[in-house]
């Protein structure tokens, strides 16, 4: 049955409602907003005149190749390597990914051997880099206190089978800023391509007000660096960049074919047919704000972190999880205050004051060692319009939270954490099962992914998976919540 125009759009908009707020600074991850109303018109136009445009043929749509230009100009003098190539890709993933391939093809290694060495808090997506080209990402501790990895740690699990060295500026989990420069002289004594993914933070550390430690392409021994223009670029989601100093390894990331009988095929992303209206919202608000611009937005943040990092050292039970640079910070329970407070709990408690802050389970690294539960904040500039609401929120959420336990797994899932520990049942057997009765085991635990899509607040109660994350083995709980998602997403 057909709709006209206004009625699909009418329902568009009562989907929408569902949504959690993209604007305003209530959300404090997924979403980067710079606050000005003026850069979100601009970028919506700038898209929709690239709307029909494929940018799988910059020949033959020669604004594409323009606008990438552009991009990469901007990114490679704010990233210090005035002379450094790049590509726009469509997100931080697929510039991972082609960090990843890019050296894995100029290293000569085959991929059975070859392997990725990378700090435990490296993006997941170099995991999914790993698995999608079937080589080893070895995951090297970090300090459970900083959060911060060692270069000598790192230099440990080299050998003649790594073909790429990964570190963050900064890492997502606690906003730390791996020891880049350390990293990079270690790449340099081994001859090592050296990446440093800036995907999070890059496009605000570029111009943070405080002395930062060397992290970018200006760092000895950094060969390439990935960054986000729909992160603290302000752009619409799809529209990343990979940067590389050596000109052969950037075009090892390509796929190139004449060996077919069609058209003649050169892709430098992992997809072929491409939008161009993130690149052109990107691209629009770069020239919009230029430098002095995207100064002023940093600033910004910088100032609401500060406010936000002191009150939280200020509240009895918790802590800042390191020493966090740039426009992210973690907190967890100060195990020292008489009375600690729950990470998790306390986010169920500013939620309910209005403000979504992002839950994170306990991690054991290769070890042994613990990074312990955390609360994930990203704070944009329109923060700032909003930081003392949330200093209050944040403030009565803890003297809610102070002394309750944190959020508990559904019972059923608390009886098969039991069983696996006992040894009644496997891993091996978990993963197994097939896809109806997996789900009937989320149905018996309460996480029903039938639930309505524009009710989608109350289909998954996160605080619950967080817990049943943090009991049950984290290959179970990955084919457990691949299976909600699946079947969430489809009739």
């Amino acid at each position: 049955m057909s709709s006209d125009a206004e009625a699909v759009i009418s329902e568009l908009r009562r989907l929408r409602e569902s949504d959690a707020p993209t604007h305003g600074g209530r959300i404090l991850s997924y979403v980067y907003d710079s606050g000005l109303a003026e850069l979100d018109a601009l970028a919506a136009e700038a898209a929709d005149l690239v709307r029909p445009v494929n940018g799988l043929d910059p020949t033959v749509f020669g604004s594409v190749a323009a606008m990438e230009r552009d991009l990469i100009s901007f990114a490679r003098t704010a990233f210090g390597a005035p002379s450094a190539v790049g590509t726009v890709t469509s997100g931080g993933t697929e510039s991972c990914l082609l960090a990843v391939l890019a050296a894995l093809k100029s290293s000569g290694v085959e991929r059975n051997r070859a392997n990725v060495v990378a700090p435990s808090t490296v993006h997941a997506a170099f995991s999914k880099a790993a698995e999608t080209f079937g080589i080893e990402l070895r995951r090297v501790p970090v300090d459970p206190t900083t959060t911060e990895v060692s270069a000598s740690a790192m230099a440990a699990c080299i050998d003649d089978a790594t073909v790429l060295l990964v570190a963050s500026a900064p890492n997502y989990p606690t906003g730390a800023i791996d020891p880049i420069a350390e990293i990079g002289a270690v790449a340099l004594e081994h001859d090592l391509p050296f990446h440093v993914d800036a995907c999070l933070g890059g496009f605000a550390l570029a111009w943070w007000p405080t002395d930062l430690p060397s992290w970018d392409l200006a760092t000895p021994g950094v060969t390439s660096l990935s960054a986000d223009f729909h992160k603290y670029g302000y752009s619409p989601k799809g529209a990343s960049i990979l940067l590389h100093t050596d000109r052969n390894r950037h075009r090892a990331g390509f796929f190139a074919t004449a060996d077919w009988p069609g058209y003649p095929i050169v892709n430098p992303t992992l997809l072929g047919s491409r939008s161009a209206m993130g690149t052109a919202s990107a691209w629009a608000i770069a020239r919009r704000l230029g430098t002095d611009g995207f100064a002023a937005l940093v600033t910004d943040i910088a100032a609401a972190r500060e406010v936000l990092v002191d009150a939280v050292r200020e509240i009895d039970g918790l802590r800042v999880v390191g020493s966090p640079q740039g426009p992210v910070f973690s907190v967890a329970a100060d195990l020292d205050a008489a009375t600690a407070v729950d990470p998790h709990r306390w986010a169920d408690e500013v939620a309910s004051r209005g403000f979504t802050l992002q839950a994170q389970p306990r991690y054991t690294q290769a070890d042994g060692s613990e990074l312990r539960p955390s609360t994930h904040l990203t704070v944009t500039p329109v923060t700032r319009t909003v930081v003392g609401d949330l200093v209050a929120a944040m403030r009565e959420a803890a003297d809610a939270a102070r002394g309750l336990p944190g959020p508990e797994a559904p019972a059923p899932l608390r009886e098969l954490a039991t069983a696996f520990e006992s040894g009644a049942v496997s891993v091996a057997d978990a993963l197994a099962l097939d896809s109806a009765v997996t789900e009937s085991v989320l149905v018996g635990a309460g996480i029903d992914p039938h639930t309505d899509p524009s009710q989608a607040s109350d289909a998954l109660d996160i605080g619950a998976v967080i817990a049943a994350i943090d009991v049950l083995p984290r290959p179970v709980t990955a084919k457990m919540l691949t299976e909600f998602l699946a079947a969430f997403t489809n009739p």
